[in-house]
């Protein structure tokens, strides 16, 4: 299998980004609770948890609801403050335990695994028998504008690209991967959330204060032109005089049988 993605750079970014995380917080938990909204729809009551990535915005409302709860993260440092007891994954092969939570809670996480089907296979046999997993993901169409914004300045300064924004996978493909990977009842949707931003920069900003910093493996790895971000920056959509950029999330559900 061919790699997108570089683990140890993705490491990297989320153990600086732990020091900075108080700026991003307050949204990564809003979308935590648009994700956590889905516990109300199901009458099963569940007593453990692993909280995958969730960088706090998951594991404090999971204990709140009295549920014990693991906090996974790749970065050590991310996991100690998560919310959970820590756990650090030190590859894409997880090592967790068979049957061994009721529910898997993965916010905003799951975007920065090269083999995605195989991730989800991991997370349903760590599932008890009827454990459900729930999962928000970027899908394509996040960033799209940015995406565009930075090809074309890229190609008008240097006559060339680097990759700069993760590629998404298809809101289509997503039940199907759960299916493929054991899951009954599979369902995914998505909603689509925009972010205005009166001060260009602050997005990108954000982006990296949350660990979101590219890691695809064709980056370059130099320093990128001086005016390309500007360039970009300007050429993005405005609303109300404001930066716009759209998180495609999609929500999906699937229980283990």
């Amino acid at each position: 299998m061919q790699e997108i993605f570089d683990f140890d750079a993705i490491r990297r970014h989320r153990e600086r980004a732990a020091g900075r995380l108080d700026t991003v917080a307050p949204v990564l938990a809003e979308l935590g609770h648009r994700l956590l909204d889905r516990l109300d729809d199901t009458s099963r009551d569940f007593t453990t948890a692993l909280d995958l990535g969730g960088r706090g915005a998951i594991a404090p409302s999971l204990r709140a609801r009295g549920m014990a709860v693991t906090s996974a993260d790749v970065s050590p440092a991310m996991a100690a403050r998560a919310g959970g007891t820590p756990l650090v994954l030190s590859s894409e092969n997880f090592g967790l335990d068979a049957k061994s939570y009721d529910l898997i809670v993965a916010h905003l996480s799951l975007h920065w695994i090269n083999d995605l089907p195989g991730a989800l296979i991991q997370l349903r046999r760590a599932l008890n028998p009827d454990g459900l997993l729930l999962a928000s993901i970027p899908v394509l169409g996040t960033l799209e504008s940015l995406r565009a914004a930075l090809l074309e300045a890229e190609s008008a300064l240097t006559g060339g690209v680097s990759p700069r924004v993760s590629p998404f996978p298809e809101l289509r493909d997503c039940a199907g991967l759960l299916q493929r990977a054991g899951f009954a009842l599979p369902v995914a949707d998505v909603e689509d959330i925009e972010f205005l931003y009166a001060d260009p920069l602050a997005l990108l900003h954000e982006l990296r204060d949350a660990g979101e910093t590219n890691a695809v493996r064709a980056r370059h790895k130099t320093f990128a032109p001086r005016a390309l971000f500007p360039a970009a920056l300007a050429a993005l959509p405005m609303k109300d005089g404001r930066i716009a950029a759209t998180l495609r999330m999609a929500v999906l559900t699937g229980w283990a049988s």
